[in-house]
């Protein structure tokens, strides 16, 4: 069997909420097993109505689906009013977002997470 064969994922999105944000957290690898996960975090951000922090420090694979996730959320949460800001980026994130030319939309998104 090939090498770069993937069995199905193993990573999440977990959420932490604080007075002053919401904050998802994205481990391991992020792809479409991970649609539902996803879908809850953008509707608890959304409910919330706080700035919301996307930290993707310990992100091992992205795909475009994952890449989905974090333009969806940036997107909508700035069209509500919310802050939107990516944490953390490793290589393996920001290196996708720069080869699809969508730096500018997460430039300069790099706070400090108190979660």
């Amino acid at each position: 069997m090939a090498g770069w064969a993937r069995r199905g994922s193993v990573g999440g999105i977990t959420v932490t909420e604080t007075p002053e944000a919401t904050v998802a957290h994205l481990w391991g690898e992020i792809d479409d097993a991970l649609r539902q996960q996803a879908g809850a975090v953008l509707a608890r951000a959304l409910d919330r109505n706080l700035p919301i922090v996307l930290d993707t420090g310990r992100v091992e694979f992205i795909d475009s689906a994952g890449i989905a996730f974090l333009i969806q959320l940036c997107t909508i949460g700035r069209e509500e009013g919310l802050a939107v800001t990516l944490h953390d980026p490793p290589a393996v994130v920001s290196e996708v977002i720069e080869m699809l030319g969508l730096t500018e939309l997460f430039d300069g998104q790099t706070p400090a997470v108190n979660a």
